[in-house]
């Protein structure tokens, strides 16, 4: 693992962009210190901000060269910024105009990366070659669990695992709820890395088998199975043949040498920090040009937490077309929250704000960052598959289970998932933990894959490269953190009634 063995000495505060008005603490700063020639008036946190200049009562406040909001009193320079003096300037819906703006990216000097992994039938590249158990509703959940671990016993070593998922929806659900509910189990059905997959119904749920199978993209019916428990004789020896017959089929494949641009990566932030939009998050920026440099994928989702920074977003668009779909994208989440009766910017978390992240403009300023500069190429919405080359935009809500299954949903095989406060769960793919701070990667090295802090000891060309090769290698079969612990879920975006 790269992780730095003791804590770096950092200098003592960052101005991230030469117009910032405030700076952020790179460890927790005494009250009395001099920093930036500025004595603090206050204790400040690591991770949180302080003022370098004296800002007046509804002052915009620029962190990332951007606003972040606007002072709730006047602040003095050298004193703590945060959610006592600072709010959100967000409100609802917005007029989102086209400008021109190219997207630059950074492509790879020398030899480009590769990889190993395993080539479907339909084109696409895997990371794992599996046998899936997808329950459409969940009085068989528990069902599909024992399924799947009496299925590892018998093929352990022949695969690189058979998991079911379980969930809680697939009946009592109408409309979009219950539709939502057949996209996601259909894209993950359709996911390369799941090599086989059956579908475990009971037989009187809404979420009904034949139309679920429809759902399900023609390129990847060929690799399922199908049963109907209360049609079953003995639902559990059928199943069993079920998946032996998938597991043949999957024990043939083998990982071949793969190019760069065959990955296809899922970007998610959870339990972000103040060092999120520092280290982590802008990591994974360079990771997703040089990935898209080369042809391949990386899949952008979490709406709610681009609220305040998606003008850059949009402005990176390939098309009119994928502009107006990304602008109504999220003009669409916004009433979401709206016709609900709650602001849209009901965010940071309390572990966020724990962390130094005071407005959701701050936070969706840092997680954007995990974009990069690549082509926004396409938006698609919640279930449906994303598009080949270049960043994609999904539809899908910030909560980490949903939006993770979101992305294995849409056709991931890889999640990257930055964290400053730190997550132990996993989800349908490999999902690789980047930590923001060293501090958290010393204290959880059982929960974090990468620490993106050594930056700051190293410097980015060299923690680059070492995050290219760690990807890589995950993405060639070495385990995760959470793989090794078990840690594998989905959850489902549940909206509507419930009858």
């Amino acid at each position: 693992m790269s992780i730095k063995p003791e804590p770096a000495l950092y200098q003592a505060a960052l101005r991230v962009h030469v117009a910032d008005s405030v700076a952020v603490a790179l460890r927790d700063l005494a009250e009395g210190e001099q920093v930036f020639a500025l004595t603090l008036r206050d204790a400040v946190p690591q991770g949180h901000k302080f003022a370098l200049a004296d800002l007046a009562s509804g002052e915009v406040v620029v962190k990332y060269g951007q606003p972040i909001g606007r002072t709730s009193r006047a602040i003095a320079a050298g004193e703590h910024v945060h959610s006592h003096n600072l709010s959100t300037a967000l409100a609802g819906e917005l007029a989102y105009q086209a400008q021109a703006k190219s997207a630059a990216v950074s492509g790879l000097s020398g030899q480009a990366p590769r990889w190993q992994g395993y080539v479907r039938a339909d084109g696409r590249a895997a990371t794992r070659n599996e046998v899936w158990i997808l329950p459409t509703v969940g009085c068989v959940g528990m069902t599909a669990e024992q399924i799947a671990r009496e299925a590892q016993v018998r093929h352990h070593g022949r695969l690189d695992g058979v998991h079911a998922f379980a969930h809680p929806h697939g009946c009592s659900q109408l409309g979009d709820d219950l539709a939502g509910t057949r996209a996601a189990l259909a894209g993950l059905a359709a996911n390369p890395n799941a090599a086989g997959v059956l579908l475990l119904g009971l037989g009187c749920e809404s979420n009904q088998l034949d139309v679920l199978l429809e759902a399900v993209p023609e390129s990847a019916r060929g690799k399922l199975r199908f049963l109907s428990s209360q049609s079953a004789g003995d639902e559990l020896a059928e199943a069993g043949r079920m998946i032996d017959d998938l597991a043949d089929a999957a024990a043939a494949a083998h990982r071949e040498d793969l190019p760069l641009s065959a990955l296809t990566v899922g970007l998610k932030c959870g339990g972000s920090d103040g060092f999120s939009g520092l280290t982590a998050n802008p990591l994974l920026g360079r990771f997703s040009d040089a990935l898209c440099a080369a042809g391949g994928s990386a899949v952008l989702t979490e709406i709610p937490e681009i609220f305040g920074a998606e003008q850059a977003l949009l402005e990176r668009a390939v098309s009119r077309e994928v502009f107006d779909a990304g602008a109504d994208l999220v003009n669409r989440f916004k009433r979401y929250y709206l016709d609900q009766g709650l602001p849209v910017s009901e965010n940071p978390s309390p572990g966020n704000l724990a962390g130094g992240i005071t407005t959701l403009e701050e936070k969706s300023l840092g997680a954007v960052q995990k974009a990069g500069s690549a082509p926004l190429a396409h938006v698609v919405g919640y279930g449906e598959q994303a598009g080949q080359g270049g960043v994609t935009l999904l539809e899908s809500p910030g909560n980490d289970a949903v939006s993770s299954t979101a992305l294995a949903a849409a056709g991931a095989t890889l999640v990257l998932f930055t964290t400053g406060r730190g997550t132990p769960l996993g989800f349908p793919v490999p999902t690789i933990k980047v930590a923001s701070n060293h501090a958290l990667a010393l204290a959880k090295p059982h929960w974090v894959d990468f620490d993106a802090a050594q930056a700051f000891d190293d410097g980015k060309s060299a923690t680059d490269a070492a995050f290219m090769e760690r990807v890589l290698s995950i993405a060639s079969g070495e385990k995760t953190a959470s793989e090794r612990a078990g840690q594998r879920a989905i959850a489902i975006w549940k909206r509507g009634v419930t009858l």
